[in-house]
């Protein structure tokens, strides 16, 4: 695999002499030069062979002839495996046209016209050239050379699998950008060479309109506008640089900056290429066939194959990292899970529900909405029969959390052991009640389901679950025991989160005065995460803690983001889990890897079955929505890969 399918990108800018072709030349030259060698492809601005601003100085045929010898010296000077795109003014049948050569192992691979030509404002290009439209014919001779001369370009890399087109500054602000078709023919990689100069408010702008590019076409959009050295006459420009990745922003430089460093990036191919097969109507094209030509080339693998990247890998995807966005995203979250309970409960015309109270954080996650949904329909909270069923490993603190939550919510509240009843039943199944086995553990889950759909049906109500995303994934829930409900309010979000959510709902009540509920809601957040079937320690503390057992929730839900939202294979997951949380870790992550492929096949049955619950993040395991697999899918080849890793 080239680098788990990371394309790696730069644009640089150059101090501009204008019109001094042969200066800007060197400085190309020097800065290509001064590349990373791991970098792919350099994007310069717009023009940068003569400068954007030389006004009718493009009619100079002096300028023009040394903007054509130049790209021959390019040729023969720049870096041979390195990809480098140039702006350049080029003549043909007696037309000017605005262009950008592609030059790579010494040879100009072909040309990209610029479509849309800017003549208002400050703008005046039709002055100095035409448009793709008024093309007669497709190549160009230069230097002797037959090239490619088209607003039509791909440029295909079959080593790294990038496919490349061509936008030339105003092609992106118009309504069908030139590179919405390219997308359309199969690029992933869209340049943009541009000379943007800078107004207040242009740069948000700007940067919102290559973000959207890169979101709707599934690609890379790597855009390079001239800077400050263009002249100043009438205009300041902006150096302004973005590399973006399916609407996510890699790295940029601004005006602000001043900064004429090379800004490197990388394109994650291999999700362009998996995003355009899952959410194929966007590659569905409403316009007529276009003839493209298709330059192939390959280049170089590289020797390097450790993992280099400049984007941060988030070791939690699930969870916005800036605290602000995160209370929001929380909060937006807890009103559409509300929403979706509320709405389920009025097309039913039911105004009672049943909840199983544990103490731990997805069931009070699940009261929480159903007091949220209770007020959105104007109920009274006693119609919620929040229930808690101790058990054999129930401890003191979940217990009292329990009891504390539901008089705190003012629902009705029961406490309904079950240690009779599990003793019962293991005298009817015969099994000894010293063996802590499944059985052992599972008798518990189901007879605490029995308690609350039998209370459903007394009560008239519906039965509410509390199990999770990440419980899904893993099949870490008993199946017809808390597998089972009327309606799943958490089944769209994973463990990493429900904590967030539950403290984000915490900080409102402290701000609110309701320090009692707040107290109660910390510490809950603050206990091992356990579904306590086993018996306590002999100090009464948890005994079986569920990450010992499966491994980290943080490892899961990180496998788990990657393997729904990306659809990556084992070994870029294994690599990447590895740049996010760390060498030192490369054990437990390749441990809990192995487990979590394992569980998420063999635990499909479950998924097949799940109960109806609002999808509210970007996945879901539910088999009417995001996910359908045979339960009886094989893993062998996955794991073949995991067992290979190291």
């Amino acid at each position: 695999m080239i680098n788990y399918g990371y394309y790696h990108v730069a644009a640089a800018t150059i101090n501009v002499e204008i019109a001094d072709v042969w200066a800007n030349t060197q400085a190309i030259i020097e800065k290509a030069k001064q590349c990373d060698k791991r970098t792919n492809l350099l994007v310069f601005p717009e023009l940068c062979l003569s400068g954007y601003t030389c006004g009718d100085l493009f009619f100079e045929s002096a300028l023009l002839d040394a903007c054509e010898q130049a790209l021959d010296i390019l040729c023969k000077e720049l870096p041979n495996e390195l990809m480098v795109i140039v702006g350049v003014p080029l003549r043909k049948d007696d037309h000017l046209y605005n262009c950008a050569a592609v030059i790579f192992q010494g040879s100009i691979l072909g040309i990209q016209v610029k479509s849309y030509i800017p003549n208002y404002n400050e703008f005046y290009e039709k002055r100095w050239f035409s448009d793709s439209f008024e093309l007669k014919e497709e190549t160009i001779s230069l230097n002797g050379n037959t090239i490619p001369f088209t607003s039509h370009l791909l440029i295909h890399d079959q080593t790294t699998k990038a496919v490349i087109g061509i936008d030339v500054c105003e092609d992106l602000w118009v309504p069908i950008p030139p590179s919405t078709l390219h997308a359309l023919h199969g690029a992933n990689v869209i340049v943009n060479l541009s000379a943007s100069n800078e107004t207040i408010g242009k740069t948000p702008y700007r940067r919102s309109l290559v973000l959207s590019q890169s979101a709707k076409c599934y690609c890379g959009y790597v855009y390079c506008s001239a800077n400050q050295e263009e002249s100043t006459s009438d205009l300041v420009f902006s150096g302004h640089r973005i590399i973006a990745d399916n609407g996510v922003l890699i790295n940029e430089t601004t005006f602000e900056d001043m900064d004429d460093s090379i800004l490197y990036g990388e394109i994650d191919i291999q999700r362009c290429t998996q995003d355009r097969l899952r959410f194929h109507t966007a590659m569905k094209s409403p316009t007529e066939a276009v003839n493209y030509t298709h330059i192939y080339i390959n280049s170089t693998p590289p020797t390097d194959s450790s993992l280099h990247l400049i984007r941060k890998i988030e070791p939690y995807p699930f969870v916005p990292q800036d605290h602000a966005h995160r209370i929001k995203r929380c909060h937006e979250i807890r009103h559409m899970q509300a929403v979706g309970l509320a709405q389920r409960l009025k097309k039913i015309h039911c105004d009672h529900l049943v909840v199983g109270i544990s103490g731990g954080l997805d069931s009070t996650l699940a009261l929480i909405i159903a007091v949220e949904a209770f007020q959105l329909n104007g109920y009274d909270n006693k119609n919620i029969f929040a229930v808690t069923m101790p058990g054999f490993g129930t401890t003191k603190r979940t217990h009292t959390n329990s009891t504390s939550l539901m008089e705190l919510f003012g629902t009705t509240s029961l406490d309904i052991s079950i240690h009779d009843a599990v003793n019962q039943h293991f005298k009817d199944i015969q099994q000894n009640s010293e063996t802590h086995d499944i059985t052992y553990e599972n008798s518990q889950a189901r007879e605490r389901t029995q308690i609350l759909m039998d209370l459903a049906n007394k009560y008239n109500g519906i039965v509410l679950g509390t199990g999770d995303l990440s419980e899904l994934a893993l099949g870490w829930c008993t199946y017809n025991g808390d597998h089972m409900s009327m309606y799943a309010v958490n089944a769209s979000i994973p463990k990493t989160l429900v904590r967030y959510i539950v403290e984000g709902y915490a900080k409102e009540q402290t701000d609110k005065g309701n320090t009692a509920l707040a107290d109660t809601l910390y510490d809950i957040c603050n206990t091992p995460v356990s579904p306590e079937l086993l018996p306590p320690t002999k100090d009464g503390k948890i005994a079986q803690k569920t990450e010992e057992t499966i491994g980290s929730y943080d490892l899961h839900d990180f496998f788990l983001y990657h393997l729904l939202r990306n659809h990556f294979p084992p070994a870029k997951i294994y690599a990447l889990a590895l740049y996010a949380f760390g060498e030192e870790q490369k054990e437990t992550i390749l441990s809990t890897l192995k487990t979590f492929y394992r569980r998420f096949f063999t635990q499909q049955f479950k998924r097949n079955c799940m109960p109806d619950g609002v999808k509210v993040g970007s996945v879901c395991l539910s088999p009417r929505g995001d996910w359908r697999m045979p339960s009886d899918a094989s893993m062998q080849l996955w794991m073949k890969e995991v067992n290979h890793l190291s």
